[in-house]
């Protein structure tokens, strides 16, 4: 899945992957990570995400990360705000108050800028990839992620034989071995969602799981 991909789809507004609202995972079960307010958490693949915004509105700093520049822009015209823009390294920098959003590929990312997240808010990232492409984002999470980081996964699980993604069907047993032993995992909510979601029911999805978990890296990879 080439970059052109994502533009393409930010281009043309189809964006159906972003919610309108907060995610309602995140109110319920983010409290339950225990995490100071004050520490960063690490938004990767954001596009426009209001979670950014609630996550910044709770007490934290966030720092997103997104390919495409248009999502960055739209982020912050929506949110009514003017960032400050510079360039660091591999990344367009734009920074406003608590948010800030690096503009560039997420495997660029190094340790550095990484070293002071303490959370992890991953709705859209892994689902949002293909097999290989996941695997990678997994192994240079692993290696750059601080021990400690406590985080929030959100999958999905369904036929990927019924239809294509994105997103991706990511079953438990692939999460498993994408994560551990870098990460502690367990699995806090389940639901079968498919009568919410009529793409998948018009595309004959006859089961489609979310699952969410609780993350803490415990190591390197």
């Amino acid at each position: 899945m080439q970059p052109e991909f994502w533009h393409d789809r930010w281009d043309r507004n189809q964006i159906g992957f972003h919610l309108q609202q907060v995610n309602p995972y995140l109110p319920r079960l983010w409290p339950t990570l225990g995490l100071e307010q004050g520490g960063c958490v690490l938004v990767p693949l954001c596009g426009k995400s209001l979670d950014m915004s609630w996550l910044a509105a709770n007490g934290h700093e966030v720092l997103g990360v997104e390919l495409t520049q248009t999502a960055v822009e739209q982020f912050f015209s929506e949110q009514q705000v003017e960032p400050q823009i510079r360039q660091q390294g591999a990344f367009k920098v734009y920074e406003a108050g608590p948010v800030t959003i690096l503009c560039g590929d997420v495997f660029a990312l190094t340790e550095a800028d990484v070293a002071s997240c303490v959370g992890l808010y991953d709705r859209a990232a892994t689902i949002a990839l293909p097999a290989e492409m996941r695997a990678a984002y997994a192994q240079h999470l692993n290696r750059i992620m601080p021990s400690g980081c406590r985080g929030l996964l959100v999958t999905l699980d369904y036929d990927q034989s019924q239809m294509n993604g994105p997103p991706f069907s990511v079953p438990d047993a692939e999460v498993q071995s994408l994560l551990a032993p870098a990460w502690t995992l367990e699995i806090i909510e389940q639901p079968d969602v498919l009568d919410q979601e009529w793409k998948f029911l018009k595309s004959g999805v006859t089961r489609l799981v979310e699952r969410v978990y609780r993350l803490e890296k415990t190591g390197k990879a």
